[in-house]
């Protein structure tokens, strides 16, 4: 259990590390690049790399945050920070993406040529190399931990992707004389990221809300309870996840004439068992004489 939540500690820092670092990066040069050019396009580019910074920023401290072990006061731990800090991510953006939308209508009632056009190509290109490298990193943070926090920020940085392709488009129509494309790509850029905010809130909510883990976790929990030749069923399974850690409760109905200490027995097996299968779970487990769990409507 415990090499399980150093392996997360150490992904989830290693990937808001490097998230900071490059957001960083090619926010400078995005400034640099809209400065020159005073393109629309671009600047979309450099407004959604300064929420890059500040979700960086709120991921950077908020996951060292999560990690931090319960304590009297959070006895459930500190997990759902992540997804706090989700749904201020997701307001951010969908406000970026506002303010983003009203100067780029103000372009289009005056649209005029760039300057220097070469030099917010290469800003672009250099974005696109910083970001695939980010993606690939968080993408295996996320295999190793499913971590909201890494996911909301990773959703960021592939619409870069696909973003940066669109700010390249945006300026070689521009060059070639189609001067209000670079506005018009700059508002489509902005419903994107509006429509990103939207699904980082709901599963930030979901999170919060308590829904339950997909149906292959309950199929899971059921097999394991139910290899062990004691048990004779299992009901009123619930899961839900906070951060890292993975919350399971449910009925275990055992045999009515068991003595405590072996009912007892069976059930730590049994916990065991579900640990095997989910390791970063924290299980709890109720014991059910069988004669009452069957006069139990469900």
């Amino acid at each position: 259990m415990d090499g399980m939540k150093d392996s997360y500690a150490f992904w989830v820092k290693l990937a808001s590390t490097f998230a900071l670092v490059a957001a960083f990066s090619m926010i400078v040069v995005k400034i640099w690049a809209w400065y020159v050019t005073n393109s629309a396009s671009m600047l979309a580019s450099l407004t959604d790399s300064v929420f890059d910074v500040v979700a960086s920023v709120i991921n950077f401290f908020v996951i060292r945050y999560a990690l931090m072990p319960a304590d009297d006061d959070h006895k459930f731990g500190h997990g759902k920070a992540e997804s706090l800090a989700g749904l201020a991510q997701s307001a951010f953006i969908f406000g970026s993406a506002m303010l983003l939308i009203f100067h780029s209508v103000d372009r289009l009632k005056d649209p005029g040529p760039l300057n220097q056009p070469i030099l917010a190509v290469y800003a672009t290109l250099f974005s696109v190399l910083m970001t695939l490298v980010l993606v690939a990193v968080q993408r295996m943070a996320i295999r190793r931990t499913n971590s909201v926090a890494i996911k909301a920020d990773s959703l960021h940085y592939q619409s870069d992707l696909l973003m940066n392709l669109a700010v390249l488009l945006a300026l070689w129509l521009t060059t070639q004389g189609f001067l209000s494309m670079d506005g018009w790509f700059a508002i489509g850029i902005a419903l994107y990221l509006m429509w990103g905010a939207r699904t980082i809130a709901m599963e930030s909510a979901a999170a919060l809300m308590d829904k339950e883990l997909p149906q292959e976790y309950t199929e899971t929990i059921e097999a394991a309870a139910m290899s062990n030749p004691m048990v004779h069923g299992v009901h009123d399974i619930r899961t839900r996840q906070s951060g890292r850690n993975i919350f399971i409760q449910f009925h275990l109905e055992l045999d009515d004439n068991l003595k405590l200490v072996d009912a007892h027995d069976i059930t730590v097996k049994v916990e065991e068992a579900v640990n095997r299968e989910i390791p970063e779970a924290e299980v709890l487990i109720h014991q059910d004489p069988v004669s009452v769990a069957q006069k139990t409507p469900e």
